[in-house]
């Protein structure tokens, strides 16, 4: 397991300095400079700016100068706010959308599995064909349409903008669990059905166990495997479908700053936050592989490392 644990990891400081240079250089490719147009001012104090910033040194020299900060856990002062730094965002802001993330992925889990199984139990019937045609509208709208749709349904009975209590939650919780709840729902479904159809299912069934402990105790655990193996892609989806929700319901959390660091072009509040979620989700894949060895004992970690 260690030895393990100690490749993915090595595997994902690779991945995570690929992600920053593509970054990095995309960014600078793009024409032009974030303080061009931005600030009416001379020429001289353009040139400062500029010198402050490290804007006016090589790209490369500004690379490699970029990496020494990131070692360092410093993302440096934002252009658009220069009296905070981009590392103050994240602390501000992370604890917010760590929030929504998290209430928004157990929501989906909860009600997907929920929903799953019901309609498994239910197959081919109206409750089925009823889930089964809500997963699909859950899939087929997009998450700020239907954000836009819940406030002008809720504006008059929920919060609509910001982030206090947790009446402030159920929108945009809602609006940002749809999509995974329904890839959940149908996938638990589809893998459930096929469960409950095995072997071990019926000898339960021939014991007179009741349908709660049949799926419970012995269908659920490896009927969310499928479940288990697409949280990381999960997970990713929730990170940056926050963007926009936290954008439309004004939440001050990191996907706001990261939408208004683009429509700034604020290099540093795009880089440290773009690294901050990579990391995030790196981390979350390796928890999600690591736990579904756990849950399924035939899996071997060496298996997995030769294929």
């Amino acid at each position: 397991m260690l030895k393990y644990v100690s490749r993915r990891f090595l595997a994902m400081i690779v991945t995570l300095w690929i992600i920053v240079t593509a970054t990095f250089f995309l960014m600078h490719s793009v024409p032009g400079s974030p303080l061009n147009g931005e600030h009416n001012t001379s020429e001289a104090v353009q040139a400062n700016l500029e010198a402050f910033y490290g804007l006016d040194r090589p790209v490369v020299i500004q690379y490699v100068d970029y990496l020494g900060s990131i070692l360092q856990f410093d993302f440096g002062p934002s252009i658009s706010q220069p009296a905070v730094s981009v590392n103050d965002l994240i602390a501000r802001g992370f604890p917010v959308s760590l929030e929504l993330g998290l209430f928004a992925l157990a929501f989906a889990l909860l009600s997907g599995v929920t929903l799953g199984v019901l309609a498994a139990l239910r197959r081919n019937g109206m409750i089925d064909y009823l889930l089964m045609t809500l997963a699909v509208l859950g899939l087929s709208v997009p998450n700020f349409i239907l954000a836009a749709l819940l406030i002008q349904s809720f504006k008059g009975y929920l919060p609509v903008a910001l982030w206090h209590d947790w009446t402030h939650m159920i929108l945009p919780v809602f609006a940002l669990a749809t999509s995974p709840m329904a890839i959940i729902a149908r996938l638990t479904r589809s893998t459930m059905v096929d469960v409950l159809t095995q072997d071990y299912i019926r000898t339960a069934q021939a014991k007179g166990l009741s349908p709660f402990v049949i799926v419970t105790k012995h269908a659920l655990r490896n009927g969310l495997m499928p479940v288990v193996t697409i949280l990381g892609t999960l997970v990713a989806g929730v990170l940056t479908g926050s963007f926009v929700i936290e954008k439309i319901f004004a939440i001050p959390g990191i996907g706001r700053y990261f939408v208004e660091g683009i429509n700034n072009r604020d290099y540093a509040v795009i880089m440290g936050t773009t690294i901050f979620y990579s990391a995030i989700l790196l981390v979350m894949l390796l928890i999600v592989d690591i736990v579904y060895g756990f849950l399924d004992p035939r899996i071997r970690l060496d298996k997995k490392e030769a294929s």
